[in-house]
């Protein structure tokens, strides 16, 4: 969330007030993240997110919006976009197509325990399933023919082990592709973004409770992609361990059974676990390098090192993550 398009107080004040928000009283820019301009915005009614897209279109950016709204009425803790008079949820500031969303409340786990873990595993289950109604449909822009077109695009930038296991990890993603089992894993809308950073659990709870968690956010990457994938991206970021990105098996196991609980994997799923664990790893890996190496100009920009995600698919090459490993009989 950095800040690309400057917006006044006067701006902002004259947007939320046209939406009937309320009186602008408090505006910020957020540092956090590195695809849109975001603001801390609050009124006299309520705190809200001000965000800018600077990469997705107005033609795009409907889906996104509709499926957090859709998935706000199925219950699920998300933002809820506001609407003008006319029930639009998309609209204009600055020449740049907006939103506003209300702000969650609570704060993001960056240090996760497997309790955390497992209240992600239930939710994710949810949100999977309330979304096999929505009907509007976007591929996921950042999965496979983004990851052709991205990889020669760092090779300059990579020495060459660095080089060697890019082009040969996507080779194998592009074979795992053409697998029966790959078409048969269920799909639908998926987060594909859901980071610690992502979510928000409630705080200050009584001694002994379990974690609430009270909000996903950042849906500008979602798309209709396989369950399995948004799974493992987030093994991918919340069961490991920092330092050397192996993965962390009690809090895999917490996340994956808490989701089990709610909808049990396919023995599709269970196959290829370990195959979109290394796709997850990769397409973070490569989204980071671009992000480090091809930069935008930005107030706030803060590139996220794409040296974690390469040590996280060295290991998820090196130790597959697979369910029998998780859970020996």
């Amino acid at each position: 969330m950095a800040v690309y398009t400057e917006v006044s107080f006067d701006e902002a004040s004259t947007f939320l007030q046209s939406l009937g928000l309320g009186t602008l009283q408090h505006m910020e820019g957020c540092s956090g993240g590195i695809e849109n301009t975001n603001y801390f915005v609050t009124t006299d009614r309520a705190a809200y997110v001000l965000t800018l897209f600077e990469r997705l279109t107005a033609a795009q950016l409907p889906f996104y919006l509709r499926l957090m709204k859709h998935l706000a009425v199925h219950g699920i803790p998300v933002p809820d976009p506001a609407s003008n008079r006319d029930g639009d949820v998309l609209h204009s500031l600055n020449g740049k197509p907006a939103a506003v969303v209300n702000r969650l409340q609570g704060k993001s786990e960056l240090a996760p325990g497997a309790a955390h873990c497992a209240a992600l595993g239930e939710v994710l289950a949810r949100m999977h399933l309330a979304g096999r109604d929505f009907g509007m449909k976007q591929p996921n822009l950042r999965s496979l023919d983004w990851w052709n077109e991205t990889v020669p695009v760092v090779l300059p930038f990579l020495d060459a082990a660095q080089a060697r296991l890019i082009q040969s990890e996507l080779a194998y993603q592009n074979h795992v592709a053409t697998l029966p089992a790959y078409g048969a894993l269920p799909r639908g809308p998926i987060h594909a973004d859901l980071f610690r950073d992502n979510t928000m659990f409630a705080q200050d709870l009584p001694e002994g409770q379990a974690p609430q968690l009270t909000g996903l956010f950042d849906f500008y990457f979602a798309g209709v992609d396989a369950w399995l994938f948004d799974i493992a991206v987030c093994l991918n970021d919340w069961c490991v361990d920092l330092p050397t990105g192996r993965a962390d098996l009690e809090r895999s196991r917490a996340l994956l059974q808490a989701y089990e609980a709610v909808r049990p994997l396919t023995p599709q799923e269970r196959e290829l676990l370990p195959a979109l664990a290394r796709a997850g790893a990769l397409r973070f890996w490569l989204s980071r390098l671009w992000d480090l190496h091809l930069p935008r100009e930005a107030a706030m920009l803060k590139p996220h090192d794409p040296t974690h995600f390469e040590r996280v698919l060295r290991e998820r090459v090196a130790a597959p993550l697979t369910l029998s490993t998780l859970f020996p009989t």
